[in-house]
């Protein structure tokens, strides 16, 4: 009885419960109807239930002549039909909220536009201006490939092991999702490749595509699979089978950073996609169960059965013998593991720049440099960087090992008076990241084992070496030691610059960005020493208040300047690298080429500081410089890169010219979207621009010039004319050299790390010993090459000059002593003799460019 009582109480509940919903029904739908009523009026409503009722009765008196309401499956179709009705409403209405992301609840789908044309996030690539690639940028290391260029076993081997049905579903395969429910997975899933496609292409598993609803873990799961249902339905109706085979080896990803088959191929076996065999294909196709767990690197085992399992499910649907797959089955797994890293190759130091160039183009005109696939041509000449880099490493090979020599045992970092600076290297340590998370890790309870894990405990490394034809050696250092090693290590910064273009032809930022990623062309900045004492010559021949030529006489004397700054009174007095004053008459072409520090300074202190720094502002310095005395002999910190380009001036008749690394960028169909050029300013006068040009020719022909150095290397065939500026700062701790022929300018820099390292001797560390040869052994090499010939050739002729600059006469009292270009500005007060120098211009009066332009 009281199972019975039971049942009943169930079934009075159930009645009850039912009672109660349409009670809840009945007050709805009274509410709807006096709304109803109030917005449209009771007349109208009266007048649309009518409508309904009628249509409900002539659809009822409709069945009723074919179906017996009064049989016993009348009410079993009645509440089938009402069932169906409703779960197509429900699935209407789901695919609704799925489509539209109704109330932001279930996550964004992509639009039909994007549904129509897809966009694959595709690397941008780097050419140099001669076509060849130097570099990519990327989110996602992909090149996209043809359908005709993916081999026909790699799409039988993905048809066989991920969707045998591909050709005969329409995007989703209710067997597969059936075989895939009954045996709880364990069959494989229920995905086809055209479901793959859609949540690789749209990312539906995403951040950005998810919703309210899927925060709830089941729900999560049902949404997501059918978003990539639904798109997988739209695909198929937008575009073909071969075409959607396409777009999912262009998609997918294989690990190790290779997304799409292209870079796949390349990077697991450095092959073609066209060039894979069999076994390779099944090794990738493989891969699409797990990147991870059957990498051919990490799990060469894992890997090779699961491509054995591939070939099993081509035996199987008949896309290879049994014979065949068995054949191949028991070849070994063989793999050319080829990592494309985006700064390997050439250019490394200048593929930063350009990052740095492009991205913020992008941002200005709505493209993304790692994922819209740009074709950027820069301005580089391949075979020129090659030549490049040929003579930075064979150079500053040498020149290291004359370091070594020189220091011997002893540390190279020392203070003024040559003594080791102490805790140079604890110092260098503490701005390490390794001892920065190191004090994150023990500071503040145990400080000492900061320095006991930076100076006892050794790691395995890989460190730069020029004695091992690899480049580097394998050891065993603790930090400190690393630290050490590589300080000892000069460094090196060498471009080339079309003065005429602008055009960047080479780049060298160091001695090899794997192990050195500062960059010492553009980034880095040093005191330019004599390299910098054009602009003050300049100054003084192009101001017409001035007004002076090369064949002008001034003597090399003693000269003292008393001046204030920040509120400080002062005294500079500079001294020549010789040492002594020779008390010479010297025209300022060989005052120039001898690069003596004694004449600059008076020819500073005449045309005023601040008049050479508005020159050198204008002809394309653009660093801070101080209008101090000492400006003249290079006490301003500048770049390699805007030295090299303020010294296109003089070849460029006078115009100053902006440096251009990106020549023009292309879509990823290959139109051109931008070109870019470089701005000319008028700088300096021609006629100044034709005597500076001479006056740096002195550099090499006049006695005891500091550029005679470049002789010695095979540069002036074919009427080829050159000139140059040295230049070397106290201490020798910076070596520059910058080479003006009239087709290209190229500049070099040679220095340690810090300006505390550096050769004891002027005659091992000055510029004409260091940086020169740099410079000399690229133009030899540039030189040497036939499809170069055009860059070699004479200045141009002299045109309207009204300075005298030839036949200046000699007279008995100049020197011929060799000097070098050695400039302290410290101007250290000594016993020396002050000469008055004739009163300075009006600073704050503009130069006067306007002559024989």
């Amino acid at each position: 009885m009281s199972q019975y009582r039971e049942r009943f109480r169930a079934v009075r509940h159930a009645f009850g419960e039912f009672r109660k919903r349409q009670k809840l029904a009945g007050n709805v739908r009274r509410r709807v109807g006096h709304h109803l009523v109030r917005v449209a009026g009771e007349e109208r409503v009266n007048a649309w239930v009518s409508t309904y009722r009628g249509y409900r009765n002539q659809f009822r008196s409709f069945v009723h002549r074919y179906i017996d309401p009064d049989s016993w499956y009348y009410p079993v179709l009645k509440n089938g039909t009402k069932g169906i009705l409703w779960i197509s409403l429900a699935l209407g209405l789901y695919v609704f909220v799925l489509n539209y992301n109704f109330l932001y609840l279930t996550g964004a789908m992509p639009s039909v536009e994007e549904l129509r044309n897809p966009k694959l996030n595709q690397s941008s690539e780097i050419y140099s201006q001669d076509g060849v690639m130097i570099g990519k940028f990327y989110a996602e290391n992909r090149t996209p490939i043809k359908y005709e260029n993916i081999p026909k076993q790699l799409i039988n081997a993905l048809i066989a092991t991920e969707d045998v049905r591909f050709y005969d579903h329409s995007g989703v395969d209710p067997r597969a999702i059936g075989r895939a429910v009954v045996s709880f997975g364990r069959d494989g899933g229920g995905s086809t490749i055209t479901q793959q496609l859609a949540k690789n292409l749209f990312k539906t598993r995403r951040k950005t595509s998810t919703g309210l609803l899927t925060r709830i873990p089941f729900i999560r799961k049902v949404i997501y699979k059918s978003k990539e249902w639904l798109m997988a339905l739209k695909l198929e109706r937008n575009f073909s089978k071969d075409e959607i085979i396409t777009y999912y080896f262009n998609t997918v990803d294989f690990g190790s950073n290779a997304f799409g088959l292209k870079t796949a191929a390349r990077t697991f076996f450095n092959k073609a996609p066209d060039s894979l065999n069999v076994q390779e294909g099944a090794v990738l196709v493989g891969l699409q169960k797990a990147t991870t767990n059957y990498n051919p690197l990490k799990n060469p085992q894992r890997s090779r059965e699961r491509r054995n399992i591939v070939l099993g499910q081509m035996a199987k649907y008949k896309f290879l013998t049994k014979a065949q797959a068995d054949s191949i089955a028991a070849l070994p797994l063989v793999t050319e593991f080829t990592p494309e890293n985006p700064y390997s190759g050439p250019a490394s130091y200048l593929k930063n720049v350009v990052q740095d160039y492009v991205k913020k183009w992008g941002e200005e005109n709505g493209y993304d440099l790692y994922t819209d696939g740009l074709r950027i041509i820069t301005t580089i000449d391949s075979r020129m960087q090659t030549y490049a880099e040929e003579a930075t490493s064979e150079k500053m090979k040498q020149l290291q090992r004359s370091f070594d020599n020189h220091w011997r045992d002893r540390k190279p970092w020392t203070n003024e008076d040559g003594d080791e600076i102490p805790g140079f290297i604890d110092s260098v340590a503490r701005r390490t990241e390794r001892y920065k998370s190191l004090s994150r890790r023990f500071m503040p309870l145990y400080p000492d084992s900061i320095m006991y894990y930076m100076k006892n405990v050794k790691y395995k490394m890989r460190v730069f070496s020029w004695n091992n034809k690899r480049g580097y050696d394998s050891v065993e250092m603790t930090p400190y030691d690393s630290i050490a090693y590589y300080k000892r290590f000069l460094q090196s910064g060498m471009v080339a610059m079309d003065p005429h273009t602008g055009y960047i032809r080479a780049w060298v930022g160091g001695l090899d960005y794997d192990y050195f990623k500062y960059d010492h062309v553009k980034q880095g900045k040093r005191q330019p020493g004599s390299t910098f004492k054009p602009f003050v010559y300049t100054t003084a021949i192009d101001d017409t208040l001035i007004n002076l030529s090369p064949c002008d006489r001034i003597q090399d004397r003693p000269f003292r300047k008393e001046y204030r700054e920040n509120g400080e009174d002062k005294v500079w007095e500079p001294k020549n690298s010789t040492g002594y004053y020779s008390y010479s008459n010297m025209t300022l072409r060989r005052a120039m080429a001898r690069s003596v520090n004694s004449i600059t300074a008076q020819l500073t202190d005449r045309v005023t500081p601040e008049r050479v720094a508005q020159y050198a502002h204008r002809m394309g310095i653009k660093s801070r410089l101080e209008a101090v005395p000492s400006i003249g002999l290079g006490s301003s910190d500048v770049s390699l890169y805007e030295l090299v380009a303020a010294y296109c001036t003089f070849v460029n008749d006078g115009e100053s010219t902006e440096p251009i690394i990106v020549q023009r960028i292309e879509d990823r169909d290959g139109n051109v979207i931008e070109t870019f050029t470089s701005q000319h300013k008028r700088a300096i006068s021609s006629e100044t621009a034709f005597l500076m040009r001479y006056m740096l020719q002195g550099g090499l022909q006049e006695p005891g010039g500091t550029s005679q150095n470049l002789w010695s290397f095979d540069l002036f065939k074919n009427h080829n004319e050159m000139g140059g500026k040295t230049g070397t700062t106290s201490n020798n701790s910076d070596g520059w050299f910058v080479g003006v022929s009239n087709n290209l300018i190229v500049g070099a820099w040679v220095g340690g790390d810090d300006r505390s390292i550096h050769f004891r001797s002027t005659d091992l560390g000055e510029g004409a010993k260091t940086a020169l040869p740099l410079v000399g052994s690229f133009l030899e090499k540039v030189y040497h090459d036939p499809k170069f010939k055009s860059l070699q050739g004479p200045f141009p002729k002299a045109d309207g000059i009204t300075k005298e600059y030839l036949n200046c006469g000699y007279s008995d009292e100049e020197e011929t002593t060799s000097e070098s270009d050695s400039t302290d500005t410290s101007g250290e007060v000594g016993d020396s003799t002050f000469v008055p120098v004739p009163p300075a211009p009006d600073p704050t009066t503009p130069p006067d460019t306007t002559r024989n332009q």
